[in-house]
């Protein structure tokens, strides 16, 4: 048998966070030899990742660092909550995110190819993949360039890491109703700003849809535009963040709970894991 200690099976194992079977056999293979039984729990590692491929990712996490004037959010995603609330998981993403933002990334691409220490960040990525033995992707990345910003990071599930995250850029000195706005989206997962941020196309493809379902019902002709453009104003409220109803307050609307307050939002983003 291979002369290795005690001390060097945890080392090993504090390394790369695998099982004791496997990193002692690694060990008896490596006849002893740290560096050489690394490598070869990682080309272990590295070829499951080819057989991971495939395979889907709805668990995860999402995180947030303002840098300045920006703000970088993003993804990470794995295949199971078990790895998800791992240390190791959590350790990743923000590692991950460190880079991106040091590297000034505005993109995915641009983010795996940021430094991680020696290593790119798809290199890292793909190394701590096969120690956790499961497919893990860098899913989404945005930057929400801003005065000022109100970041959510919501946990549905307490044991997990956060699985909703929310940047606002805005200008106004209401901090407070800025992160109730945050909230809102959260909860309220508008698609744009306002509503002529909707694409025109968008508009009259729903338009002709909320006209042919009124005719259908029998409604008289005559109150027919009227009709529709209440539907299409429900649609609005749907997709736009400021005609929707404010989440803490449904008397009024988030543009007039914006102007009460002297805030004016400037750019969001939401992300939610696996959605």
């Amino acid at each position: 048998m291979a002369a290795f200690s005690l001390e060097d099976l945890k080392t090993l194992r504090e390394r790369l966070g695998t099982g004791m079977v496997e990193t002692k056999n690694a060990l008896v293979e490596a006849g002893g030899d740290l560096e050489k039984a690394t490598e070869l729990l990682r080309l272990k590692g590295a070829k499951g990742n080819a057989k991971r491929a495939d395979r889907s990712t709805s668990e995860g996490l999402v995180a947030a660092k303002e840098n300045g004037t920006a703000t970088t959010l993003i993804e990470l995603d794995c295949e199971t909550d078990f790895v998800a609330k791992g240390e190791k998981f959590v350790s990743l993403g923000n590692v991950v995110l460190e880079a991106a933002v040091t590297a000034g990334a505005t993109t995915v691409e641009e983010a795996l190819a940021a430094t991680a220490g020696t290593q790119t960040v798809a290199e890292l990525i793909s190394d701590e993949a096969a120690i956790l033995g499961e497919k893990i992707v860098l899913r989404r990345l945005v930057v929400i360039d801003g005065e000022k910003f109100a970041v959510y990071l919501h946990k549905t599930n307490k044991d997990l890491p956060p699985q909703v995250g929310v940047v606002v850029g805005y200008t106004g000195d209401d901090a407070e109703t800025a992160r109730g706005i945050a909230q809102h989206i959260s909860f309220a997962d508008p698609q744009v700003l306002s509503r002529d941020d909707v694409p025109a196309e968008t508009v009259d493809a729903e338009r002709r849809i909320v006209e042919e379902i009124s005719r259908n019902e029998g409604k008289p002709e005559a109150a027919l535009p009227k009709i529709i453009e209440g539907r299409l104003t429900g649609f609005f409220k749907q997709v736009a963040l400021l005609e929707q109803d404010y989440a803490k307050d449904n008397k009024l609307s988030v543009a007039k709970v914006l102007s009460n307050s002297g805030l004016t939002v400037t750019g969001f983003a939401r992300f939610k894991v696996g959605a």
